[in-house]
């Protein structure tokens, strides 16, 4: 079974930092992108970043400049470093991966696959 396991959420004060981690497992052979997402409460989930399996990145332009994704290709493991961090990025955290390819005798490919969430609360 194919699944993404997210870790690193908790409460941070303003201005610090917090890594967030999210490792699929289940016979993975190749995952196109990963990415993180966030939803906070009476809001739209929106995209924060991705990388593909290539290196190429994009961030949403609230999170420039204070969060780097990165992605170790051979665990399959995406990771989000958050500095500077502000109320308004409270949310829940969600990993996200495309265009997955697994399997152990035969390949199968999944379009997309989302984490359970990780919730990460800025406060004082």
């Amino acid at each position: 079974q194919v699944q993404l396991v997210e870790s690193g959420g908790g409460l941070v004060q303003p201005g610090g930092s917090r890594t967030l981690s999210c490792a699929a497992s289940g016979s993975i052979i190749t995952i196109n992108t990963m990415g993180w997402y966030r939803q906070a409460p009476g809001k739209q989930r929106e995209l924060v970043a991705s990388i593909t399996s290539g290196g190429s990145i994009n961030y949403v332009d609230s999170v420039k400049g204070r969060f780097t994704i990165s992605r170790d290709n051979v665990k399959n493991t995406v990771y989000l470093q958050m500095n500077s961090l502000k109320p308004e990025d409270t949310a829940v955290y969600y990993c996200h991966a495309a265009n997955i390819v697994y399997g152990s005798f035969s390949y199968r490919q999944m379009n997309d696959l989302w984490g359970q969430g990780t919730q990460v609360t800025v406060s004082s």
